[in-house]
C-alpha cells in the first residue's frame, strides 16, 4: 500500500516540480581603487578589498501565473569584523519577490482581436527597459536596483505597453500620522551639535558636519544612498508608461514617467545631556506637499544597411515639473551612437549630452537633467565619476566616446577598449569668478572576459583617468587638494547555477 501512495505522490507532484526551478549566483569582485567615483585626496591612500554577492532564486511558471523570489546577501569580506558573528554588516535581504498573472492571451478568443497578451506583475521587481539609460536594474552594483511596484503589461501585433505604479511608505503601524514618508535609511543614532549621542528623531533625516556633529549646513546622515546621482531621498510615488513598436529592422520606444518627492522643512530637536544642551538639525518630512517631476522622450534603434552590420541608436528626453527641492525644471538629455560589426570586431562612436546649469545665467530654473533610475556605470565611464552616488557636475556633461571590442570565434573570450572625452555641458565659474575650462578629463577602460565553463566567467578591468583642474570643481573638491591621475583595477568571478 505504501508503494502505491508513493507512486501517487510522485505522479501528482511531478507537474508542479517540472514548473518549479531554482537558480543561484555567487559573484566576487576584488578591486584596487585609486580614485574611483571621485579624485583621491593627496592625504589618502588607495583602497583594496573584495565584495561578494550571493543570490538564491526560486521561480514557478504555469500558463497563467509566474512567480519569482530572490534572496540576496551583499557584503565586503571581513565586514563583520568577526569570524563567529554577523552583527556588523549583515546585508541579507529580498532583492525580488513578485508574481505575474496572465489576465488573458490569444487563447481567449473573445479578446484576441484586441490584445495578444495582458498580464499584471505585482511586488518587488527590477524595472528594465531598452538600454537601461533611465530605467535599469543597475546590475553592476552588487546590491543592484529594484522597486516595489505594480506593472500592467500588454503585447499586441509588435506593440508593447507597460503601465507602472509605485507608492512608498515607511510603516503599517496603527495610528501612524498620514502618509508622510522619510525617504532614506536613517542612522539609528546621531551626535547632536555638542557631540552627545542621541537617537535620531522620527520623521527626520539629520544633517552632520565633517566632524560628525549635527549641523544646520551639514550633509545628510544616512546608512546608504537611496538612489544614484546623489539624489539624497527616495521617491514617494512613481508612475510610468512605456510604449514600444518593433519593425523589420527598427525599434521605436517612448517613455513618460512622473516621480514625486515629499517636501521637507528644516527643523531641529533639542537634546539635554547633563549640563549640555545640544540640537539635532535636519530635514523634517511632515508635509502633504509633494514635488512632481516629469520625464518624457523617445529612443530609436535601426539598422542602416541591408547586411545589418551598421546600427544607429538615438534618443532624446526632456524633464519638467519640479525637482525634489521644489525648483522648476527645464532640462534634457540626448544620445547618438553608430555601431558597426566587422568580422570578430565591433566598433562604436557616440556622443551623450546631459544638460546642466550655467553659472553665468540669471535663470531661476534648474537645468540639471537627472537620469532617473538607470545604469550610469554603463554609459559614462566604468570609473563612475558621473551620475552615481557621488553626484554629477552642476554644469552637466558632454561625453564623446569611442569603443572597440573583439569577440573570439567560440564566444568564450572578449576584450575591448572604451575611450571617453568628458567636458562640462554648460559654463561654470572659478573661485575668482572667471569662466572654468569646460574640459574635465579623459578615461580609458580596458575590459576582458573569459568563460571558464558554462556556469563561470572571469572578468578583468583595468581603467585610468587623466583629469583636469576643472574636475575638482565638478566634484566639489578644494582646488589643489587631489591627485589628477586616477587608476582602478578589478577581477570579478561570476558563477551562475
Amino acid at each position: 500500500m505504501k508503494y502505491k501512495l508513493l507512486i501517487l505522490f510522485f505522479w501528482i507532484s511531478s507537474p508542479i516540480m517540472a514548473q518549479l526551478s531554482f537558480s543561484g549566483q555567487l559573484r566576487t569582485r576584488t578591486e584596487y581603487r585609486d580614485g574611483v567615483g571621485t579624485l583621491r585626496m593627496k592625504s589618502m591612500d588607495p583602497a583594496f578589498f573584495t565584495s561578494q554577492r550571493t543570490r538564491l532564486t526560486a521561480a514557478y511558471k504555469s500558463s497563467r501565473v509566474q512567480f519569482q523570489a530572490t534572496l540576496q546577501d551583499v557584503r565586503v569580506w571581513g565586514q563583520d569584523a568577526s569570524t563567529i558573528s554577523a552583527n556588523d554588516g549583515s546585508k541579507l535581504g529580498v532583492h525580488e519577490a513578485w508574481a505575474e498573472i496572465t489576465l488573458f492571451n490569444k487563447s481567449d478568443s473573445t479578446l484576441a482581436k484586441w490584445v495578444d497578451h495582458l498580464a499584471l506583475k505585482v511586488g518587488r521587481q527590477e524595472l528594465l527597459y531598452d538600454d537601461s539609460r533611465l530605467l535599469g536594474n543597475l546590475d553592476w552594483l552588487q546590491q543592484a536596483r529594484r522597486h516595489d511596484a505594480i506593472v500592467l503589461k500588454m503585447l499586441h501585433h509588435g506593440w508593447r505597453a507597460d503601465l507602472g505604479l509605485a507608492f512608498n511608505q515607511n510603516t503599517d503601524a496603527f495610528q501612524y500620522d498620514g502618509t508622510y514618508y522619510t525617504p532614506a535609511n536613517v542612522l539609528p543614532y546621531i551626535k547632536d551639535s555638542k557631540g552627545n549621542v542621541v537617537a535620531s528623531p522620527t520623521g527626520m533625516i539629520p544633517t552632520v558636519n565633517a566632524q560628525g556633529y549635527s549641523s544646520k549646513s551639514g550633509s545628510l546622515a544616512v546608512l546608504n544612498p537611496p538612489s544614484t546621482n546623489a539624489l539624497g531621498q527616495n521617491y514617494k510615488s512613481l508612475q510610468f508608461l512605456y510604449v514600444s513598436k518593433s519593425f523589420s529592422s527598427s525599434k521605436l520606444t517612448g517613455l513618460i514617467l512622473s516621480d514625486q518627492f515629499g517636501a521637507y522643512t528644516l527643523d531641529s530637536t533639542r537634546n539635554v545631556a547633563g549640563k549640555d544642551t545640544g540640537y539635532v538639525f535636519g530635514r523634517k518630512y511632515h508635509s502633504s506637499l509633494n514635488h512632481a517631476r516629469f520625464t518624457y522622450g523617445l529612443t530609436l534603434s535601426t539598422m542602416l544597411e541591408k547586411s545589418k552590420k551598421v546600427q544607429l541608436n538615438a534618443g532624446f528626453f526632456y524633464q519638467s515639473g519640479h525637482d525634489k527641492e521644489g525648483l522648476l525644471l527645464d532640462a534634457f538629455t540626448s544620445t547618438l551612437a553608430v555601431s558597426m560589426q566587422h568580422k570578430k570586431m565591433a566598433y562604436t562612436l557616440g556622443w551623450d549630452y546631459v544638460s546642466g546649469n550655467d553659472a553665468f545665467s540669471s535663470s531661476q530654473l534648474n537645468h540639471r537633467f537627472d537620469p532617473l533610475y538607470g545604469t550610469p556605470h554603463k554609459f559614462w565611464g566604468y570609473m563612475d565619476y558621473f551620475y552615481v552616488a557621488t553626484g554629477s557636475p552642476l554644469g552637466g556633461l558632454s561625453n564623446v566616446y569611442a569603443k572597440a571590442k573583439y569577440i573570439s570565434q567560440n564566444k568564450r573570450f572578449s576584450t575591448g577598449f572604451d575611450l571617453h572625452y568628458f567636458a562640462l555641458a554648460n559654463q561654470q565659474k572659478q573661485l575668482d569668478g572667471k569662466p572654468l575650462d569646460a574640459y574635465l578629463g579623459m578615461e580609458l577602460d580596458w575590459i576582458s572576459t573569459y568563460t571558464l565553463n558554462k556556469s563561470s566567467q572571469l572578468e578583468l578591468g583595468l581603467c585610468a583617468l587623466s583629469a583636469s583642474d576643472s574636475m575638482e570643481y565638478a566634484k566639489s573638491l578644494t582646488p589643489g587638494s587631489s591627485l589628477k591621475n586616477a587608476h582602478w583595477a578589478y577581477l570579478q568571478l561570476n558563477i551562475l547555477l
